[in-house]
């Protein structure tokens, strides 16, 4: 199996008010179509992690693969082309733009990547939407969703630039018990039949249960992988 994500002996320091060597020699590699959870008690280094290996912070030390191309180093403007092309976020909040279309928030990603028309960009968008089962949400102003549809807006636009790898946050941190389980399918279901790979930060242990591997967390190291 590809190796998609690797990070080998990364360390953080938060240098101020006074030194905190908060993530500690952090060793792992997700495979293509893998679906990873990290869990740890809050403070651990999960989500200082995932910004790491999202590209968003890049002061740290060690290095970092993404479908075995160096990370650490590229310029600011480098990472911002990989984020978009190459990396889907879904956050605990879903960042959808309240007075724009549902299709309108799904687009985004793909204007601002510029490699496609706004027809195939929005073709795109429309074919996202129809696996998510939100195809007839299409038109009306993301304000209006309740939710669950919000987070499942927000995972077709992480899949609208065909990423090679899903990031979340807390994904289904603000949803009830039946939201997280769709949740749940709808990234299993990628993870499957697209062979998508996933990395998900969670506090929820019957999400990560059924994930295929959980990277345990503690005082900023992986105690277990």
């Amino acid at each position: 199996m590809p190796k998609i994500l690797e990070s080998i002996n990364i360390n953080k320091h938060f240098r101020k008010p006074v030194d905190f060597h908060v993530l500690k020699d952090i060793n792992f590699s997700i495979n293509a179509g893998e679906f990873v959870s990290i869990m740890g008690k809050s403070g651990c280094g999960k989500s200082t992690l995932l910004y790491i290996l999202s590209t968003m912070d890049t002061d740290y030390e060690g290095e970092l693969y993404l479908n075995n191309e160096l990370l650490t180093g590229k310029s600011h403007n480098d990472l911002a082309r990989v984020r978009n092309e190459q990396i889907g976020f879904v956050f605990q909040f879903h960042y959808l733009l309240g007075e724009f279309s549902v299709l309108e928030n799904v687009m985004l990603p793909g204007l601002k990547l510029n490699k496609k028309s706004r027809e195939e960009v929005e073709h795109d968008a429309m074919t996202k939407l129809k696996l998510l089962g939100m195809e007839d949400q299409a038109l009306k102003h993301a304000s209006k969703l309740s939710g669950g549809q919000k987070q499942r807006v927000a995972i077709a636009r992480a899949l609208i630039n065909d990423p090679s790898i899903i990031m979340g946050d807390e994904p289904t941190g603000n949803l009830d018990s039946k939201n997280s389980d769709n949740v749940y399918n709808i990234f299993n279901e990628l993870c499957e039949e697209k062979g998508l790979s996933l990395l998900i930060v969670t506090h929820d242990e019957e999400f990560a249960e059924r994930t295929h591997r959980i990277i345990h967390m503690e005082d900023g190291r992986i105690i277990k992988s």
